[in-house]
């Protein structure tokens, strides 16, 4: 009789020791922090520029691959708005200086409204007007919870964080695929803020 109750003395130890293991290992703050940092790894999106594909204007897809060394001016542009004149600006820049930088145009109907038509409609718009023979892109979101992925990862790396507060904000992505500079709308395509860090 002594030795049952003896044995299970011992038994009801162990189990209480063993128990006790788990629970300092479930409160440990290091084993906590890596099952965190775990989960985050495993939904870590992609960082790199010349992973996007984007539908052109006219529905082809464009592969961003094709713009590794060089320097990319990214806009958010829109038809009926006050600074709409930058197309020519814009247009200039490709000409003047296509070899030091590509220019990407993303229309968009975030701000007042003031993208309203449709992609053939932009496009008309576009070369009617100022004759754009830069790569424009269809219409896109770039503010809000529809935002495209695009413009997502733009924000997330710019220098402060800055996202488009009207339309033709810019981003600019240098040679290895960093975002370096964004200007607001009123930064003009062919400003010597926008000229000088091209050439740099």
């Amino acid at each position: 009789m002594r030795q049952n109750i003896t044995l299970l003395g011992v038994a009801a130890a162990m189990a209480f020791a063993s128990c006790s293991k788990t629970n300092q290992a479930t409160d440990n703050p290091e084993t906590m922090t890596m099952a965190t940092e775990t989960t985050t790894n495993d939904n870590t999106q992609t960082s790199d520029f010349y992973n996007f594909t984007v539908k052109s204007l006219d529905g082809k897809d464009v592969d961003f691959s094709q713009y590794k060394g060089k320097k990319v001016l990214l806009v958010n542009t829109a038809s009926e708005c006050g600074y709409t004149p930058q197309y020519a600006d814009l247009q200039k820049l490709h000409e003047t200086h296509g070899n030091e930088v590509v220019v990407l145009g993303f229309p968009a109907n975030n701000f007042g409204g003031q993208e309203p038509g449709s992609n053939e409609q932009i496009a008309s718009f576009c070369q009617k007007n100022y004759g754009v023979t830069f790569q424009l892109f269809e219409k896109v979101s770039v503010v809000g919870d529809d935002k495209h992925p695009l413009f997502v990862w733009l924000q997330q790396h710019a220098p402060n964080n800055e996202e488009p507060s009207w339309n033709f904000s810019k981003y600019l992505v240098d040679e290895n695929g960093q975002v370096v500079a964004f200007y607001p709308s009123k930064v003009k395509p062919m400003d010597q803020e926008i000229l000088a860090a091209i050439k740099e």
